[in-house]
């Protein structure tokens, strides 16, 4: 199984302020949804708290929730406590990939074990306090990069690109 992070960040690795994008860039939520579409999902409990009620669960995936909380409850998700955990129930239900959707700590304890990126690379430092965990660039091959400059929806100009573990 393909264990993949999917995150947008910007250049100072930004992802996230007060439970909340910094951001707004239509184009790179549809990527999201298209990407993650049919496959499970595994994100933390403060990032499932993030995501707007009417959203809950994400549509046509597989929901995982990580939670330290042995009583927490999401309507529609499974629940785990680990990110180990999470990842063995996708691959004992034939997930061909599983793509940790955040936050912070949930991708730094993900990180080791995933062996693809998606990242939307935003062409601005934004001010924020949730960052992606660093990354070593000898260990991640680039695959694929589509450019998306700003527009009148975009503030920001963007990449989309595709980061595959050397083997």
């Amino acid at each position: 199984m393909i264990v993949s992070l999917i995150a947008a960040l910007t250049k100072n690795r930004v992802i996230g302020k007060n439970n909340d994008l910094p951001w707004h860039l239509p184009d790179d939520m549809k990527y999201f949804m298209k990407t993650t579409s049919g496959h499970a999902v595994i994100m933390g409990r403060k990032n499932y708290d993030s995501i707007p009620e009417k959203f809950r669960p994400l549509p046509n995936r597989t929901n995982m929730v990580v939670t330290r909380n042995r009583n927490f409850q999401a309507p529609g998700c499974l629940i785990f406590h680990s990110v180990e955990e999470a990842l063995n129930k996708a691959r004992s239900s034939n997930e061909e990939e599983a793509f940790v959707i955040g936050g912070a700590e949930i991708y730094a304890l993900s990180l080791p074990l995933a062996t693809r990126l998606y990242l939307t690379e935003i062409d601005a430092e934004l001010q924020g306090d949730t960052h992606f965990p660093q990354t070593d660039s000898r260990q991640w091959k680039e695959i694929s990069r589509k450019h998306h400059d700003p527009d009148e929806r975009h503030a920001y100009g963007f990449d989309f690109v595709v980061y595959e573990k050397n083997k």
